[in-house]
């Protein structure tokens, strides 16, 4: 019963430390990418492909890549709320990053205890 839950412990720890990664590699991919990656392809927006009408997210993505990359000009032509989203979207990362690390120390606290 004891090895059970260590391993099942253990599995949540390394879920939790790959779920990190990801956060943390996340941007650096969006970085890495050219910033007019995503200008070109049929929009995956559901508004815009059943009513044919722009939602308040439609370019999005695109803005917050350009953004990334220093082009503020074309991040504010594809959404203006890019603005208010990345800074939110920042703030968001940066508690989840923290969240995930201090579990992870706890539990390699419990662990060593």
């Amino acid at each position: 019963m004891v090895i059970m839950v260590r391993h099942s412990r253990n599995k949540q720890s390394h879920l939790r430390i790959f779920f990190l990664l990801l956060l943390i590699l996340a941007p650096v991919s969006l970085l890495l990418l050219p910033s007019d990656y995503f200008d070109q392809g049929e929009s995956i927006c559901i508004s815009k492909l059943i009513a044919n009408t722009d939602c308040p997210g439609c370019g999005m993505t695109r803005a917050i890549q350009h953004i990334l990359h220093f082009e503020f000009d074309r991040a504010y032509d594809y959404n203006k709320l890019v603005v208010v989203i990345l800074p939110l979207l920042i703030i968001v990362w940066f508690k989840e990053i923290s969240r995930c690390v201090k579990i992870i120390r706890s539990e390699r606290k419990s662990e060593l205890v």
